[in-house]
């Protein structure tokens, strides 16, 4: 019976990008493979003599992450590209390997020499004019929601949104738009939306017979998630989707 065996230490010094399991399971299926024929095929035809049809359920089960030499041999094998397997990028070397493009290509486009542009990927932060974060969303395929995550400005727009949920939305209708530029009349709709949402959450809880706790509760589960409610309310009032 084939075990999960070790894989040879990776030269990569970079984490695997984000896995996404379910897609790799969907598409094996699609194409009528089991474990075993994805296993043999990254053996014979990848060069990766370690792989067992362990390793690729635990790649699919989420107990593993494949490398990004593995991740593209797997792209290979399931007829996909490797952004299909990808989970949603949250630097900017993940959305580029996602996208299959070499530094020296994302480097040349935005107009950076190739040690600044990477020295941006290290640090997870972004120095590039306007002109230069248009080029960077055009060539990477990012949606307005990635750029401020993968430029390393999520934080920022997560405090400012649970400022205006909690507090008086009005106040944070500029400090948000100078981070994510949405037309102002759909801001503060969104803005407003949110406020209200947390609101409802908080009063909705305390009417079911809930304490002061379970309000609390579910109040900081709205929070830690009011990116995402941003995007999706956004996009519910004809906004940008998020991706």
């Amino acid at each position: 019976m084939w075990a999960v065996r070790r894989p040879p230490p990776r030269s990569d010094r970079h984490p695997p990008p984000p896995f996404n399991a379910p897609a790799a399971r969907r598409l094996r299926a699609a194409l009528g493979l089991d474990p075993d024929h994805v296993a043999q095929a990254l053996r014979v035809s990848y060069d990766l003599p370690y792989v067992t049809p362990a390793l690729v359920a635990a790649w699919e089960r989420g107990r593993a992450s494949p490398s990004h030499p593995e991740l593209t041999a797997l792209a290979g094998v399931l007829w996909c590209s490797p952004g299909e397997l990808i989970g949603r990028p949250r630097t900017l070397r993940e959305r580029r390997v996602a996208r299959g493009l070499a530094p020296e290509d994302v480097a040349r486009t935005v107009g950076h020499e190739l040690h600044v542009y990477l020295r941006m990927e290290e640090t997870g932060r972004w120095r590039g004019t306007e002109r230069q974060s248009a080029a960077l969303a055009r060539i990477l395929g990012l949606s307005l929601a990635d750029v401020i995550t993968v430029t390393g400005r999520e934080d920022q727009l997560a405090e400012l949104l649970r400022g205006a949920a909690t507090t008086r939305w009005q106040a944070y209708v500029r400090p948000v738009s100078k981070i994510a530029p949405l037309e102002r009349r759909l801001l503060e709709s969104v803005l407003h939306r949110l406020h209200q949402d947390y609101q409802g959450h908080m009063a909705a809880t305390l009417s079911w017979g809930g304490g002061p706790g379970d309000a609390g509760d579910t109040g900081r589960d709205f929070l830690a998630g009011i990116v995402d409610h941003f995007w999706h309310t956004a996009a519910a009032e004809g906004g940008p989707a998020q991706v």
